[in-house]
């Protein structure tokens, strides 16, 4: 089951302090990313949302943005938790609350699936 495509929110890079440099490199891979996943190219989607997190561990936007690539790919578990990190890191994001939201609605359904089909 694929998953719509859900809203993605962009990293915007700010100030030109020591903290920019990566910062910036995480920027770009985030809108790299976003780039590649409209494209339905999810592979290199989580490939680059990995690399904003691992440059940039507390951005909560590549953390969204790698949880709706990891749920797009059926990793779910992995997904919840960049989503939990990400509201976390950043409780008052509309986006990335939406997000979460839509994302354990939809992991509702296929759990209660999964257990009606078992015996």
């Amino acid at each position: 089951m694929v998953v719509p495509l859900l809203a993605f929110a962009l990293l915007a890079a700010s100030s030109s302090d020591a903290r920019a440099l990566p910062r910036a490199k995480s920027g770009d891979e985030t809108e790299f990313g976003i780039e590649v996943a409209r494209r339905g190219l999810w592979n290199e989607a989580r490939f680059r949302f990995e690399k904003a997190v691992a440059l940039e561990p507390e951005n909560a936007h590549a953390l969204n943005n790698l949880a709706v690539a990891l749920e797009q790919q059926g990793a779910f578990d992995k997904a919840r938790e960049a989503y939990e990190t990400a509201l976390k890191l950043e409780p008052g994001n509309l986006y990335i609350q939406q997000n979460y939201d839509l994302f354990r609605e939809a992991d509702d359904k296929r759990n209660r699936k999964s257990r009606k089909s078992k015996p």
